[in-house]
């Protein structure tokens, strides 16, 4: 008996529905398990005003008492009587915590700095190898874009690796890259991550994962702006760049 064209083609068409079905799935499933490690790292002073300024985000590795996060989203100097730098988190009842956390190490050259959260240990995620991604690899990265104005809850954005090229951070406070500033670092002295997705304020420090595995392979640290800083929000590029994870593990030993 021969298989008509159309049940054939029915077939294949079923086959990929069922496949693309299946990996949206799985990266439902990787959310769920990467966002209890997601937290909200600000600076807070009674006295201010407000009291809490978020600065970025973090995301628990280790023993679950460490944070990863970029260099500029910790203030270079704290005030001896607060700031002091604050987490802001959620437990697995979805009830929001706070802990103090103190900077345990810093690396300005790949805009990188770990802290060190008081409290018990929170569910913590594992660091892949980043020199083993490859150009096309699916990724995820998960928030607090747009400085909390969505609110203190996760956000996930996905998008893929798009290029893997040299580059040289302009500084540890520039977090956004236009036309002219690419030029000049394009030289550059390390891999970086370019990414085919859009990261906006308050995605500084959100882990970049592999969709399939959730290993974080990646960190967010800036975003590509066509003009103003102002058109980061009302005309997003697409493009933005993330830290590889290997780079963390240098400084904080973990395998």
């Amino acid at each position: 008996m021969r298989t008509s064209k159309c049940f054939s083609g029915w077939l294949f068409a079923a086959l990929g529905l069922c496949l693309a079905t299946e990996a949206v799935a799985e990266l439902a499933d990787t959310i769920e398990r990467v966002k209890p490690s997601i937290v909200v790292v600000g600076t807070y002073k009674k006295t201010n005003s407000p009291p809490f300024v978020l600065r970025g985000t973090g995301f628990v590795i280790g023993n679950g008492n460490l944070v990863a996060t970029n260099s500029h989203v910790v203030p270079d100097t704290l005030e001896p009587d607060a700031p002091v730098l604050v987490i802001q988190t959620r437990n697995l009842s979805g009830e929001s915590q706070v802990r103090r956390a103190y900077l345990a190490t810093r690396d300005k050259e790949h805009d990188l700095a770990v802290l060190r959260i008081e409290g018990t240990a929170l569910p913590a995620l594992k660091l892949g190898n980043s020199d083993l991604v490859r150009e096309g690899l699916s990724v995820g990265f998960t928030g607090f874009p747009i400085g909390g104005a969505l609110g203190f809850s996760p956000v996930t954005h996905r998008g893929m690796i798009s290029s893997i090229t040299p580059i040289a951070l302009p500084g540890a406070t520039a977090q956004q890259l236009n036309e002219k500033v690419i030029r000049r670092i394009k030289g550059g002295t390390f891999n970086i991550f370019q990414l085919d997705a859009t990261a906006y304020p308050g995605n500084s420090g959100s882990p970049v994962f592999d969709t399939e595995s959730g290993d974080v392979i990646g960190i967010i640290n800036m975003v590509f702006i066509k003009g103003s800083k102002e058109t980061a929000l009302s005309q997003p590029s697409g493009i933005s760049y993330a830290i590889p994870a290997n780079f963390l593990k240098s400084i904080v030993d973990i395998p």
